[in-house]
């Protein structure tokens, strides 16, 4: 079964689904999602692997670059933007600096239209149609390119919406409303973009199912902690599957018999045990040093209004859906005191340390903690001295100081019942054909661009870390 043969006109079309879990698609959902589950069983399919760290920001520009979070310089949403203690700056498209997919296509002359790719704000030259991400502060900003694009958006659907604002929320009902909404516009855009020009690369994700489960987890998942049994809640992020199934069989519609369709997500979703208060931990052991403890009379505080004692200090952290590690080393940071001779064992006595420690009874949850040259082809920007996945990734990292505990059960940022997971999902169809429905195993997310590249024709650059998903299978796909 030859999957790249020579096609009079090929074109792609990549329809991200950020966060969608194979689990759900492909067995508790699957008899609800009438075209995905076709697609899955016409053509092929698998979970797929994302980066560490399995994290929107970089992941999707892992994906549609082909290189690495090292290689990118990019460790998360927000990275330090220099070696002082406190600054951190959001990764935009201005960050990225590595040739994605529709800057290597543009190159040949083909056309592509891209919507909601997260990394993709503020917008950049292309042949063809940009929309930006969910990095997009408004419909204020310039978020198209062509620069008059946004105002037949406007045209079409009113103001745009890029992201729910404060989808960490107790109030539900308007949560699911939102998100419902706009869904509803972004596919209503993606129809307008297709019937604009033709394409020959289309990429589009969708950050709404990602916002919807980490609102929604508690009530679909009867192992979850804070599992709530006949909410009215309880099939909100499966009729938000069905309506993503649905906008998708829209989608479908428009593209011809030439058109190769990928479903891929940046990684998958998992419920929440609850959150480890790194900087508490790291207080405890000895690493943080503080001059003076924190006023918590109106709960837990930042970690940048905190009094540290730098010159005692070791290390501090930040929170997120993973936990990111520093070290105040002599030489890099202003008040360094680590000997860099010493970081490697100091590293490796945390690690030890870190993947030891159990959920608040004591019992092992399975930590993990990787350290960026081992992990990366190359180390550029500043990363992390460790990465660190509480309870592989089931914890939640918290940076917040003044719990007076290591764990809790809740999000310092507001509602959150879910986290990421390390695997996504990969669905390939191709419409001119069945491809019996066969499942692949050990699909990275690194080897979508160079396989796109292979259907379109142009050359895998030398550079991409991953082959085409072909060069896997003997004798190809």
């Amino acid at each position: 079964m030859q999957l790249f043969r020579r096609r009079r006109k090929p074109r792609v079309a990549i329809i991200g689904l950020d966060c969608a879990a194979p689990e759900l698609v492909f067995e508790r959902y699957a008899h609800h999602l009438p075209n995905l589950t076709a697609l899955r069983q016409q053509g092929l399919y698998g979970r797929l692997t994302s980066v560490t760290p399995a994290i929107t920001v970089p992941a999707w520009s892992c994906m549609m670059s082909g290189k690495d979070p090292g290689t990118l310089g990019i460790y998360g949403f927000r990275n330090r933007s220099d070696y002082s203690y406190n600054a951190l700056s959001v990764a935009n498209a201005d960050t990225v600096r590595e040739p994605r997919l529709w800057d290597i296509v543009s190159r040949y002359d083909k056309r592509c239209a891209v919507l909601g790719v997260p990394g993709t704000f503020p917008p950049s030259p292309i042949n063809g149609d940009m929309v930006s991400c969910f990095l997009t502060p408004g419909a204020d900003a310039q978020y198209t390119y062509p620069a008059d694009l946004r105002h037949e958006i406007e045209r079409w659907v009113g103001d745009y919406t890029f992201d729910v604002k404060g989808f960490r929320t107790h109030d539900k009902a308007w949560l699911r409303e939102q998100l419902q909404t706009m869904t509803r516009q972004h596919f209503e855009v993606a129809r307008r973009l297709i019937e604009r020009h033709e394409f020959d690369l289309f990429a589009m994700v969708e950050i709404g199912l990602d916002r919807i489960q980490h609102g929604f987890w508690r009530y679909m998942d009867d192992t979850h902690r804070l599992y709530e049994r006949d909410s009215p809640f309880q099939d909100a992020i499966l009729d938000y599957y069905r309506l993503l199934d649905d906008e998708i069989g829209t989608l479908l519609s428009r593209f011809d018999k030439q058109t190769h369709v990928f479903i891929v997500s940046d990684h998958g979703a998992k419920k929440m045990d609850g959150g480890i208060c790194l900087n508490e931990w790291l207080i405890r052991q000895g690493y943080l040093v503080l001059t003076e403890p924190p006023d918590t009379t109106t709960g837990a505080v930042r970690f940048d209004t905190l009094n540290v004692d730098w010159s005692k200090t070791r290390a501090w952290g930040e929170g997120g859906y993973y936990g990111r590690l520093f070290l105040n080393v002599r030489g890099r940071e202003p008040q360094g005191v680590v000997p860099p001779e010493d970081c490697a064992a100091l590293l490796a006595e945390m690690t030890i340390k870190l993947e030891a420690l159990g959920d608040e009874n004591g019992h092992p949850i399975g930590t993990r903690c990787f350290q960026p040259q081992e992990i990366y082809q190359q180390v550029n920007g500043i990363p992390p001295d460790l990465l660190i996945y509480f309870g592989d990734l089931s914890w939640r990292s918290i940076g917040t100081v003044g719990w007076g505990r290591i764990h809790i059960l809740e999000n310092d940022t507001g509602p959150d019942d879910a986290n990421h997971a390390q695997q996504g999902l990969f669905i390939y169809n191709d419409l001119g054909r069945s491809l019996g429905g066969s499942e692949l195993f050990d699909l990275h997310l690194m080897q979508i661009a160079p396989t796109v590249l292979r259907l379109l024709g142009i050359d895998v650059p030398a550079d991409m870390q991953m082959p085409p998903i072909d060069d896997l299978m003997p004798g190809g796909l």
